[in-house]
C-alpha cells in the first residue's frame, strides 16, 4: 500500500514536532516539513487546513492531526497493523 503524502507544519523549538518527525524516522515514514516559524506562506497554509496556529499539525493524505497523536498517525498511516 503507497503511502499517502505527509507534511507536517513545525517549527524549531516545537518538543511535539520533534516527537513527530521521531515517530516518521523509527517507521521510514517520508515527510515534507514546512517550518511555520519561517515560511509565511507555510503558516497561511497550515492554519487554513487546521483553523489554529498551534504545532505540529501533520496533513495525511487530506486528513489532518493535531499534534502528536501516535494513534491517529498509527491509523493513518497503517503503521502496525
Amino acid at each position: 500500500m503507497a503511502q499517502p503524502n505527509v507534511t507536517i507544519y513545525t517549527t524549531p523549538s516545537c518538543v511535539y514536532c520533534k516527537m513527530t518527525k521521531d515517530f516518521f524516522a523509527k517507521h521510514n515514514v517520508q515527510y515534507e516539513e514546512k517550518n511555520v516559524a519561517t515560511d509565511l506562506e507555510a503558516r497561511k497554509e497550515m492554519v487554513d487546513k487546521s483553523h489554529q496556529l498551534g504545532v505540529p499539525v501533520i496533513d495525511v493524505g487530506g486528513d489532518i492531526v493535531i499534534g502528536f497523536d501516535q494513534k491517529n498517525l498509527s491509523t493513518l498511516l497503517h503503521i502496525g497493523q
